[in-house]
C-alpha cells in the first residue's frame, strides 16, 4: 500500500481512504449480491420463530438503512474520484490538442452562470457552422462573440 498522502492530513484518512476502496471493489461483485440475498434469506426465515414481531421487523428496517447510508457515501466517493479521473483525461487532451480552445480546461470548476454563457457562445458558433454548410472551415469561440473573453 501506498504510504498516507500529505492531502489525506492524517493516518485516519489514509486508512478511511484505503477501506473505503476494499469496501467499494467488493461491493460490485456477486459475493457481496449474494451476502445481501442470503440476509435477507435468513430474516425472512427467521420470521416465524420471532412470530413476525416488531422487533423481527426492526432488525431489517435497521440494518438496511444503516448499509443504505454508508452505501450512499461509496458510491458518492466513487462517482467523485472517477469524475475527476475524466476532468483531468479531458484536460490533458485539451492541453495538447492543436487548436483546442485551453479555455475549458477546468472548466467544471467555473460557476453554473459562467457554463451557461460558455454554452451560449457555443451555440452560436454551431449556428454560424450552419451558415457556411459546404465549408470544411473551422471556426473559433471567438468568432461567437467578436471582441469577447471568456472569463473565469
Amino acid at each position: 500500500m501506498v504510504l498516507p498522502d500529505s492531502r489525506l492530513g492524517s493516518r485516519l484518512g489514509w486508512w478511511l481512504e484505503c477501506r473505503a476502496g476494499i469496501v467499494t471493489e467488493w461491493t460490485a461483485t456477486s459475493a457481496a449480491f449474494a451476502v445481501a440475498v442470503g440476509a435477507i434469506g435468513i430474516w425472512a426465515v427467521t420470521g416465524p420463530w420471532f412470530h413476525f414481531s416488531d422487533t423481527w421487523q426492526l432488525i431489517i428496517n435497521t440494518g438496511t438503512t444503516v448499509v443504505t447510508l454508508l452505501m450512499v457515501f461509496l458510491i458518492q466517493r466513487s462517482q467523485n474520484k472517477d469524475s475527476r479521473a475524466i476532468h483531468l483525461k479531458l484536460n490533458e487532451i485539451l492541453a495538447v490538442l492543436e487548436g483546442a480552445s485551453n479555455r475549458l480546461i477546468n472548466v467544471e470548476d467555473l460557476t453554473e452562470a459562467d457554463v451557461q454563457m460558455l454554452h451560449e457562445r457555443y451555440q452560436r458558433l454551431r449556428t454560424l457552422a450552419q451558415q457556411d454548410p459546404g465549408s470544411t472551415r473551422s471556426h473559433s469561440i471567438e468568432e461567437a462573440e467578436p471582441g469577447g473573453e471568456i472569463t473565469r
